[in-house]
């Protein structure tokens, strides 16, 4: 790996409760996680991503933090932490933790003594207003779910501000004491060994509130500072950030305007993102190419992390209506498959109605994009949702590992399991589980370790261009390579059902030795590139030179 080791990551996204538990109480643990870690290694992953690890009264699947220093008694100690990070490093395995710092839980002993008094030390750390805001109906990031986002507190007898849901109040970023406390809360997992953090709802942690005004100033200097303070902590940490925000506003959370790559190390693409989503469900890739187009310029350093399922629902509120409608129309036509109004909360297998072709397809498409791939734990073996869930919980059941009990997720009785596991008959863990799959050489967690183990030959994916090949080809068909010092890959992906051929013969005076590394099926030798074929929900990888 090159210095900026996260430009060559794969990053798999897992929450403790639903992965391993290694004691039968029916919730998993860091200890099974532990036991874990060999199939994660042989699988390719080398950074581990952590859902909300710390105490919490569990309203919002850990986000309602009681204490950031600590972790949740249900996964383990401090302890059984300390030996995930030596044993994750014994494979080659970095780890990185949810930072969520915008709020904190209404339980969280600061906010019970700011609300004690307004003597408090700690009155000042949450946001406050004497009266009723104005804009108090606007701004809930969950519709239909939270009414408000200021709410009247009767022992501190003021309005408490509150982003997301009202048991989440939110820490007051203007108060320099709170920006140092995030500073410290980072500095502590640091010492303890964590590569870095994915940060929270950033464009909310910078929020500078002001009572009625639905536009207050953020603070965008204190990403620099933090960013600062974590590389003075350790050299090579990063921040993965989630900013949901306009396009124009990207390159901010990036760097500031004299081009450094001062703040952000990465952000999620949610931009492609949806666009891909539309791209899939619409069969043809003119959504892809021109997310590609549209991408602001990075700084030095910068750089994205590209994902189709994360942790939460499919957010497609960076499309058009009309585009939204048919993303919907195709991938979640009944209203209990839609969340927010905004989103989809089903797997990616489901979505694309069980076809591996399509499953193989999609991956391979966002593996060979430009940026860092990110996936969702189960993704690898093609699990299924539990729409009988409520909100986002349809995609965080219990991973399937074998066709035991509870999918040999835990040996606990099923009504103490943390949530059910999946058991119809398409998706059930009778069906798809990864003990089937390790052996079968054909499965889809084969040929996840396959595709990771071509990606980490092909480092120019992650940190060269990514270009879109304008040329004439099929309809559905994306062409686009990839350039780097290493080398020269060019990548065929075919969105629609029909076989097709591409004519790229004036990349022949590139082409040494040009061969496919990744395909769907057994093509014929790239010979000049003038004639390639691809089938329908086909994809090739193409290797055109390597550099030494």
């Amino acid at each position: 790996m090159s210095d900026r080791w996260y430009e060559k990551a794969v990053i798999y996204c897992l929450d403790i409760d639903v992965y391993a538990d290694s004691d039968g109480d029916g919730v998993g643990d860091i200890r099974g996680l532990i036991g874990r870690l060999d199939y994660l290694a042989r699988l390719g992953v080398t950074c581990l991503w952590l859902n909300p690890i710390h105490p919490s009264p569990d309203r919002d699947d850990g986000y309602d933090v009681e204490d950031f220093y600590n972790v949740d008694p249900r996964f383990g100690t401090l302890g059984d932490f300390a030996e995930l990070l030596h044993q994750a490093g014994n494979r080659g395995i970095k780890v990185i933790i949810d930072l969520v710092v915008n709020h904190t839980s209404d339980k969280h002993p600061w906010f019970q003594s700011a609300r004690s008094s307004p003597d408090s030390p700690y009155r000042d750390w949450y946001v406050w207003s004497e009266t009723a805001p104005a804009d108090r109906h606007q701004g809930m990031v969950f519709p239909g779910e939270q009414d408000e986002t200021w709410t009247y507190d009767r022992t501190a007898k003021q309005w408490y501000y509150h982003r997301f849901y009202k048991f989440q109040p939110d820490l007051n970023i203007k108060n320099p004491r709170v920006r140092e406390e995030i500073k410290k809360i980072c500095a502590f997992w640091l010492q303890l060994g964590v590569a870095g953090f994915r940060m929270d709802a950033v464009p909310f942690i910078i929020e500078e509130t002001e009572p009625g005004n639905p536009n207050s100033p953020k603070n965008l200097e204190f990403l620099s500072d933090l960013r600062q303070h974590i590389q003075w902590r350790k050299g090579d940490a990063v921040l993965l950030a989630e900013a949901n925000v306009e396009p124009a506003e990207l390159k901010h959370f990036f760097g500031d305007d004299g081009g450094s790559s001062n703040r952000i190390h990465m952000l999620f693409d949610f931009m492609l993102n949806g666009r891909l989503m539309l791209a899939l469900a619409r069969r043809n890739p003119e959504p892809i190419i021109e997310a590609l187009r549209e991408t602001p310029a990075l700084p030095d350093g910068g750089q994205w992390a590209t994902f189709l399922r994360n942790h939460d629902e499919v957010d497609l509120s960076r499309l058009t209506a009309e585009q939204r409608k048919d993303v919907f129309a195709e991938f979640g036509p009944d209203e209990n498959m839609q969340l927010y109004g905004r989103g989809i909360r089903r797997r990616l297998a489901p979505m694309l109605g069980g076809d591996r072709r399509r499953v193989e397809l999609a991956y391979a498409l966002q593996f060979s994009l430009r940026g860092t791939p990110v996936l969702r734990y189960g993704e690898e073996i093609g699990m299924g949702d539990d729409l009988a869930q409520d909100g986002r919980n349809a995609i965080r059941t219990p991973m399937q590992w074998s066709g035991l009990p509870n999918g040999g997720f835990s040996t606990a009785d099923p009504k103490d399991l943390v949530r059910p596991v999946i058991s119809d008959p398409e998706y059930g863990y009778e069906q798809v589980n990864v003990t089937l799959q390790r052996h079968d050489p054909a499965s889809l967690l084969s040929w996840f370790e396959r595709m990771i183990r071509t990606l980490r030959e092909a480092p120019e994916v992650g940190s060269g261009t990514c270009t879109h090949i304008d040329i004439p080809a099929p309809p559905g068909v994306l062409v686009h390579r990839a350039d780097d010092r290493t080398g020269t890959m060019v990548f065929l992906h075919n969105l629609g059902p029909d076989d097709g051929v591409v004519d790229l013969h004036t990349l022949e005076p590139e082409a040494e030795f040009p061969n496919d590394v990744l395909a769907d099926s057994d093509y014929p030798d790239p010979g000049k590139l003038d004639a390639l074929p691809v089938k329908g929900y086909g994809y090739r990888w193409i290797r055109l030179r390597r550099k030494v």
